[in-house]
């Protein structure tokens, strides 16, 4: 029963999107049928609908009882220099508020030099360009060896959401986003698959900026795109994940460890990630 209930839980976004997409069609045939037999199996179709909608708030709710503990992956860091954790899963999980999309213990890094600080949030801009900020265009860099399965290099980067304003028009955004998928919400992306049978996602890339494509042979350090604005995102960042599936409709997070971080240019390194609003050091040198 409780593979059952987990092989469910896998799919409750589909069901819940589909059931959705029944529950609109129905209330638009019921402004042009009128009785008859048309009428009752739009009833029906739709109260069906209803149940599975249910069922699937129910799984989303209940479902990460079932799922069995994980212990983390080490992976190289995205990134490289002085970062900043925003969502990290070392602060609650899921880290994002949702397990869709395979997001439980995504993290997200914004650039945060000490020689060029980042727009500090609740200007009187709601939404400056994203080229206002530094994290804009550093390169992006493969977490792990593998095979891409998919890159995705076409979004455009929007203007960055930089004060309350903004943050309520990306709320709103972000729910048209939702009807279109999850290649709308994580935007430009590439997703690796491990030699191990996971998959490492790095997302919001800048438009034309990756440099891989499907099938292609990476390693870890690698890179294969810059960090940009593109998908749901508030300001330039990366985004970055671990999944049993290369599928973001059925995919399950993994948990995920940086190799060999440090929280400062002098600190002690280390295998973890950051909680929020710590910084992450990697790939420069310690002081000697």
């Amino acid at each position: 029963m409780s593979a059952f209930a987990r092989a469910l839980y896998r799919v409750r976004s589909p069901l819940y999107y589909a059931a959705a997409l029944v529950l609109i069609v129905g209330v638009l045939l019921g402004l042009v049928l009128d009785g008859g037999t048309a009428d009752r199996v739009r009833s029906a179709l739709m109260g069906a609908a209803l149940v599975v909608a249910i069922a699937c708030g129910i799984l989303a709710v209940l479902g990460p009882r079932l799922l069995p503990t994980q212990s983390a992956r080490t992976v190289q860091s995205p990134v490289r220099g002085r970062w900043v954790a925003v969502n990290s899963p070392a602060s609650a999980v899921p880290s994002h508020g949702v397990r869709t999309y395979g997001q439980a213990y995504a993290i997200d890094l914004v650039f945060d030099p000490t020689d060029n600080p980042r727009p500090a949030f609740g200007g009187p801009r709601a939404m400056p360009p994203a080229s206002d900020y530094p994290a804009l265009g550093q390169p992006v860099l493969a977490m792990i060896d593998g095979v891409v399965v998919r890159a995705s290099g076409g979004r455009r980067d929007h203007r960055a959401r930089a004060n309350t304003m903004g943050v309520v028009y990306m709320t709103w955004e972000g729910m048209l986003r939702e009807i279109g998928g999850p290649g709308f919400i994580v935007g430009n992306h590439v997703t690796i698959r491990g030699d191990d049978g996971f998959y490492a996602l790095v997302a919001h890339l800048q438009r034309g900026s990756v440099t891989v494509r499907r099938g292609q042979r990476v390693v870890a350090g690698q890179q294969i795109g810059r960090c940009g604005n593109s998908g749901n995102s508030s300001e330039p960042h990366v985004h970055a994940q671990l999944m049993d599936r290369a599928s973001l409709w059925t995919a399950q997070g993994v948990p995920l460890a940086f190799a060999g971080i440090r929280t400062d240019v002098a600190a002690e390194p280390y295998d973890g990630v950051p909680p929020n609003g710590e910084h992450l050091v990697a790939g420069v040198r310690t002081l000697s």
